[in-house]
This record gives structure tokens, sequence and C-alpha cells, in this order.
């Protein structure tokens, strides 16, 4: 990880950390007007952590160099859609992310992993892969990568992990069928799934920030019982 990710404490002490992954072509900075958005009450404080991805060359997209988590290969359905090497790489950074937090002080069990789209492919790809207990995942506008080696890979410490999931219903970068089938894997294997639909193309409404304060609210209050 070449470049140091923006940090924002809302606090002296923060209680949490959230990890915030942005999605392709964007950067850390993407997300930080979510925070005051959020208006999480006074006694959550927290951590947030804005990495920014690489830039690397995007097949689908005629190898334009951006940055970007992982390499997209084909949007074509039932194709190989991602090179696995380069989501590795970003699995990796996340995880230093969280080593870094617990090694601040804040223990993993209060560490969220969120991401739009690519991003909130890497949240899901290393979160439920994650070998101690995390907070939860926050998945945005994105899908389930690497699904077939999920059952396999899935760490038990996080086998009842909280994640909130939403899709717009006029999304034309990520169909709705695609996070559907998502969305049914995780159904699957019961994981305590919330998930919301919205009326609204690739993006983030709010409504949705709205039901994310609610989520983050739920999940630490929960942590403290």
């Amino acid at each position: 990880m070449n470049e140091a990710p923006i940090q924002i404490d809302t606090g002296s002490a923060p209680t949490f950390a959230l990890i915030w992954l942005h999605g392709l072509g964007a950067d850390g900075s993407d997300f930080v007007p979510v925070i005051p958005e959020l208006g999480l009450p006074p006694e959550l404080t927290g951590r947030f952590i804005f990495p920014h991805a690489p830039y690397m060359p995007v097949t689908c997209n005629g190898g334009y160099e951006m940055r970007a988590w992982y390499d997209i290969l084909s949007l074509a359905p039932g194709s190989r859609e991602v090179d696995e090497a380069s989501l590795q790489r970003s699995r990796e950074t996340v995880r230093q992310l969280i080593g870094e937090q617990v090694a601040a002080g804040i223990p993993s069990r209060r560490i969220f992993l969120a991401g739009f789209s690519q991003g909130g492919a890497i949240a899901l790809h290393t979160g439920l892969r994650y070998q101690e207990r995390l907070a939860g995942i926050i998945a945005l506008s994105t899908y389930l990568p690497l699904k077939a080696s999920l059952a396999e890979e899935a760490a038990s410490v996080n086998a009842d992990l909280p994640i909130f999931m939403a899709h717009g219903t006029f999304d034309d970068v990520i169909s709705m069928t695609t996070n559907q089938g998502s969305k049914e894997i995780l159904e699957q294997m019961r994981y305590p799934l919330e998930w919301h639909a919205y009326p609204m193309a690739h993006s983030v409404c709010e409504e949705e920030i709205a039901d994310i304060r609610q989520f983050l609210a739920r999940v630490l209050r929960l942590d403290q019982d």
C-alpha cells in the first residue's frame, strides 16, 4: 500500500473503527462526506479509515489504468470475472489495516469493513474469511467475488457476522440479478443478512445512509450488552 489512507476520528477516544473501500476509479476521499451524514450519536465515537486503491490496468475497460482493487477481466455472465491475484493483494491490504487498528487499541470485534462496488466485493471477500471476530460488513451496490471458494474458506469465528447489503433497482453497472445471486448464497450459508433495495442507479442515497446508521448503532450497542 503506497499511499497512507485518509483517517478521521469523530472524537478523542474512538470505540470502533470502520474501514471504507471506494469503487472503481474513485479514491479514498469519495466517501469522506458520509461521516457527518451518518449522524451517529456522540457516545458512538468512531475512527473512519478510507484507503486508496492502487492504479492498475483494467482489462474490461480496454486496459485503461485507473484506481482499482482488482482487475475485472470480463463483464460477461458466466465468465471468470476477476483476477484472483490482484483481489488477494487487496485482501492483504485490508488485513494489514485491520491489524494496525488492533495494534492501536481497537479490538477486531469493533472493526467494520465497508465498501461500494469493487470496494464492497473486497469487504465481503476479506471479512468472511478473516480469522478474528469482526463487528460487521457493509456491502453497497456490489457482489460476492470468488463465491465458489467461500464455503471452504469462510472463517467459523465470523459465521454469524452481521452483514448490511444494499443495491439500487436501476443499477446498470452491477445488475440486481448479480447482487441477488450473492444475497442468496449468503442466506444459504445462514449469515445474518440485512438486505435493502432502493430506487437508485449505481450510487448511494439518503435513505440508505439512514439505514446504515441504524445498522451501525444496533451492532455496536449489542456488542456492549
